[in-house]
């Protein structure tokens, strides 16, 4: 074979110990006894390192040296290039340190779960601390052209950000939405609907198939937190998660069939290769919230929701419903939070977590910075390390600098959605009739096809004309407040 067919077949052996890490975790968080974290986490050691060596092997390195630059088309071209790029990045990291890394970062799931459910940070502590060490270890590894180590281990999900990019963004973010608070609690309470569980995974299963979500090639489950992993074009499974009287089952499922969707529209001569995935977490989170916020939010699909929950056995008006999904009301809870506040529970995880790895913030000190970071920006007094620092599975997993994905996926969505509505007409149609195909087919032209060949912001820009913006995502949950301010209904 000529270097390019072994740089080839390289990348394929890649995706396929990816994907059975992701089989690993999937099993973990869903099927898995609860005795069986020690070994998996065993398991997940080993993957890493076989994972860690066979990508930053010298063999890689000649290969792509030998690679002529003339000649390639555009699909190899930018398989050289990314490979380039990951090959160079991994080899910082020793596979001792790759290794340990992911086997702290299973024991810290385990340590999570069994913590979350206790309300004891003081035994989870251990774990995070272990894993807070290794994350920074890591990021001094990744670390180059004066990079802290935060900045690398954020570059790990979004290539190409940076923190202090991100503290201006996030500021004026929080200067755009806060103000709008107090009115949308006023104008927009959220409103309670005793929906059972029976009725809402009824309610579930008649919306996702609405998306075209088969059981051929989608699985369906329950996790203690919402996820989704996915093997191949043809193998994708979500979880949710149910609570009487809740209706955040409905928001989650749609939240994650996103995410799956994605994978699933991505150009399949792209596939086994670098290139098959998704270009960013930030991206990533964006289908996921276009889907919660501008579809399952939108007051046109509320009316196909109540339908659905209604013939799932719960008689439910579709301004009610709808009122129950977009209530402002400031919480404690991330994934149960509006739409408005929800991107000020981000900016509290990016300084937290960003104080951890810089040093400034020690982890036994975490659950009264949390406190204290709830106060400031949402004040909301926080009852417990379980419904506070505890409340999420990612600093449990060893994932430093994936949290600020989820606001600016928020911002590139509406900025999406916008876009979108200018192109192919009035969205709102479309959805009072469930007619999502037009909405599917844009997003897997102009975001899901491009997989890893386009980095966050270059693709924002190649999808809506423009660098990322914050007044799209400020014009969605504006109607929420408006009223209180006397601009009408």
């Amino acid at each position: 074979m000529n270097p390019l067919e072994q740089l080839r077949g390289r990348l394929a052996e890649l995706v396929d110990l990816e994907a059975l890490t992701r089989l690993a975790e999937w099993d973990q968080l869903v099927m898995m006894p609860a005795e069986g974290g020690e070994a998996r986490a065993l398991v997940a050691a080993t993957l890493a390192r076989l994972e860690h060596e066979r990508s930053t092997s010298a063999e890689i390195g000649e290969w792509l040296e030998a690679i002529p630059e003339d000649g390639l088309d555009d699909i190899d071209r930018d398989v050289v290039r990314i490979a380039r790029r990951d090959w160079e990045r991994s080899r910082r990291v020793p596979a001792d340190l790759a290794a340990a890394a992911a086997q702290a970062a299973a024991e810290g799931q385990d340590a999570w779960q069994r913590a979350r459910a206790e309300d004891d940070f003081a035994s989870f502590a251990p774990a995070l601390e272990r894993n807070v060490e290794l994350a920074r270890r890591r990021g001094e590894c990744l670390a180059e052209d004066g990079q802290s180590p935060y900045d690398a281990l954020l570059g790990g999900f979004d290539y190409g950000l940076r923190s202090g990019d991100l503290r201006a963004l996030f500021g004026a973010l929080a200067d755009a939405l806060t103000p709008l608070i107090s009115a949308a609690e006023e104008h927009s309470p959220p409103r309670a609907l005793a929906i059972g569980v029976a009725e809402q995974e009824a309610a579930v299963r008649r919306v996702l198939a609405r998306l075209g979500v088969d059981t051929g090639s989608w699985r369906v489950d329950v996790s203690a937190h919402p996820f989704t992993s996915w093997f191949s074009r043809r193998d994708t499974r979500v979880t949710t998660r149910y609570r009487d009287g809740d209706v955040e089952s409905l928001l989650s499922s749609l939240h994650e069939y996103g995410h799956g969707l994605y994978e699933r529209q991505i150009d399949p001569a792209l596939a086994r290769t670098n290139l098959d995935t998704g270009t960013s977490m930030s991206v990533h989170e964006s289908q996921s919230k276009l889907w919660e916020n501008h579809v399952a939010r939108s007051p046109a699909f509320a009316e196909v929701l109540a339908a659905d929950v209604s013939e799932a056995g719960f008689d439910v008006s579709a301004a009610d419903l709808h009122a129950s999904l977009v209530g402002v009301r400031r919480s404690l809870i991330r994934v149960s939070a509006d739409p408005l506040t929800y991107p000020l529970h981000i900016i509290v995880r990016f300084e937290l977590e960003l104080a951890l790895i810089g040093g400034e913030l020690a982890v036994a000190d975490l659950p009264e910075a949390w406190r204290e970071a709830m106060r400031r920006l949402l004040d909301v007094e926080v009852p417990s390390d379980a419904l506070g620092c505890m409340q999420d599975v990612h600093w449990g997993a060893g994932a430093f600098g994936y949290f600020p994905s989820y606001a600016l996926g928020c911002l590139i969505a509406a900025q999406l959605w916008e876009t979108m509505d200018a192109a192919i007409g009035p969205l709102d149609e479309l959805l009072r009739r469930a007619e999502v195909a037009p909405i599917q087919a844009w997003l897997g032209e102009h975001v899901h096809a491009h997989g890893r060949r386009l980095d966050t912001m270059p693709l924002v820009r190649a999808a809506t004309g423009r660098g990322l913006e914050v007044d799209p995502f400020a014009r969605y949950v504006a109607p929420l407040a408006r009223a209180a301010h006397g601009a009408g209904a």
